[in-house]
């Protein structure tokens, strides 16, 4: 049928930008930067101590690939700074990851885990957390299949739907001169529990691993 014939060449093309977006570590560790916030090369160079000719190259590649796209154009000691965010619309699907080799995989969840630690540690330090409306939590659930399903295309939905309120903060800010406008940083995560040793308390009892928290 047409219709099949027009999905397979589809998934064909995703499957060969996510094997050239995963080509080379640099990339997957800018990408992961550009998941978590708006930034132009010299920044990300300067964080990934990097050079800068390099990681220029790469987020060149990334936005031909229409894995990123340019926010944002600042004029800066007579130059013109780019500033590139991941397009929303190319989240890796899940047939697609299905495919990604374990090692990629790993590779790129290191990646973006440091990427979330070095953020929520700088933010955390800077009173990122202060806001009545905050939120931190860490919820241990035991699940089956379906369960696992289930919460898997919640989060979905949720990123979803993030992702659409984020784009119409992005044009009332736009159009109110960027009036009022601050960043922050929604992580969300689904994974299999590890075995990890709990702190003995003083009183002996074992502490909770599992804790759910507004801060």
């Amino acid at each position: 049928m047409p219709g099949r014939k027009t999905s397979k060449r589809r998934d064909e093309i995703l499957d060969a930008r996510l094997v050239k977006m995963l080509a080379h570590p640099l990339r997957v560790r800018i990408l992961a930067i550009l998941e978590q916030r708006v930034a132009s090369p010299s920044e990300i160079a300067q964080e990934l101590d990097a050079s800068l000719g390099v990681v220029s190259y790469h987020v060149r590649r990334l936005e031909a690939l229409g894995m990123i796209k340019l926010v944002r154009k600042t004029p800066r000691r007579g130059a013109i700074e780019h500033y590139y965010r991941a397009d929303a619309k190319h989240h890796i699907p899940d047939d697609a990851w299905a495919k990604v080799p374990t090692i990629v995989k790993q590779a790129m969840a290191g990646a973006t885990l440091g990427e979330i630690g070095s953020q929520v540690n700088a933010a955390a330090s800077e009173g990122g957390f202060t806001r009545d409306d905050a939120h931190m939590s860490l919820t241990k659930v035991v699940l089956d299949e379906k369960g696992w399903r289930e919460i898997s295309r919640e989060l979905a939905r949720a990123l979803e739907r993030i992702d659409r309120i984020n784009a119409e903060s992005l044009e009332r800010l736009r159009k109110g001169d960027h009036e009022g406008e601050r960043e922050a940083m929604v992580a969300m995560m689904l994974f299999e529990s590890a075995q990890v040793t709990q702190p003995v308390a003083r009183d002996g009892a074992r502490r909770r691993r599992t804790s759910r928290a507004r801060s």
